[in-house]
């Protein structure tokens, strides 16, 4: 049995979750831009199933992707 010491599995962890809450981050400040198509004409039909989850996606990438920018800053 390999034995793992805590900064081993800290650094595979960090390994996952940069490359999750890099995208997540930048998700999160695109999505927006296509809030602006579908407010121009107003919410038609399934337009306003679309907004809701075009949100709720946008929601969790802002909380998924929220310290992306602090941890960068931390290791320099």
């Amino acid at each position: 049995m390999i034995a793992t010491t805590p900064n081993t599995v800290r650094f595979g962890l960090k390994l996952v979750a940069y490359p999750i809450q890099f995208v997540a981050f930048w998700l999160a400040v695109a999505l927006p831009f296509l809030y602006l198509p579908l407010l121009h004409g107003g919410l038609r039909g399934g337009q306003a199933t679309v907004f809701g989850s075009l949100l709720a996606v946008n929601v969790a990438a802002l909380v998924i992707g929220h310290g992306h920018s602090s941890d960068e800053t931390e290791n320099r």
